[in-house]
């Protein structure tokens, strides 16, 4: 069966809105777009990297498919990312869409908790989750997150989306692979592992 697995970069308060440019989501108000590429380091690339060598297409919602839709056809074919992003296979979930133009971008129709189910189900490869913040709470509503591979970076933003935002199922978490980079970035790698268990000093 094939994996979901969340890709997110988050601040330390857990924002993940606009990480890549001032003008990528501008959303009610945000003024920090662009807030991870000054506490970025090179290990921070390496591992990204990595989280890619299993999967063969990306889930994404509607608003992250148009931002990288925007970007990457276009995008400096220098860059190592570039041929893989458009390359992959893009499953689109939205309910305002109603075609998508990206190479290799498939939208998908119906209950998406059901699409991805069925995705999940099929052959191939690992499945990204890669921003997509309401796709991502719908997901782990459903219990189909298999993995959390999460950049968390030594910045405070205060405001903006965040990935476990009100209303998150609380969930125990297995940690698989964390390590922190030169730049003081969190790199971790989680499976969801039923729900928290309670104690008392």
């Amino acid at each position: 069966m094939r994996k979901i697995i969340v890709c997110t970069f988050l601040t330390l308060d857990g924002v993940m809105q606009a990480p890549g440019g001032p003008d990528e989501d501008a959303e009610s108000g945000f003024e920090h777009g662009g807030w991870q590429k000054p506490v970025d380091d090179d290990e921070v690339g390496t591992a990204i990297a990595g989280w890619y060598e299993n999967a063969d297409a990306m889930l994404l919602g509607r608003k992250t498919y148009d931002i990288f839709a925007s970007y990457w056809p276009t995008a400096d074919p220098g860059n190592p990312f570039t041929r893989r992003m458009n390359s992959m296979h893009k499953y689109v979930a939205s309910r305002t869409l109603t075609s998508v133009e990206w190479r290799n971008s498939t939208l998908l129709e119906g209950d998406v908790a059901d699409a991805v189910r069925e995705l999940k189900a099929a052959d191939g490869g690992d499945i990204n989750v890669v921003g997509s913040g309401d796709l991502a709470q719908t997901l782990m509503r459903h219990g189909l997150v298999d993995e959390f591979r999460l950049t968390i970076h030594p910045v405070i933003i205060g405001t903006g989306k965040r990935l476990f935002a009100g209303g998150t199922i609380p969930t125990a978490l297995e940690p698989v692979n964390v390590s922190t980079t030169k730049g003081g970035t969190v790199v971790g790698v989680y499976r969801p592992n039923g729900k928290p268990s309670y104690d008392s000093y």
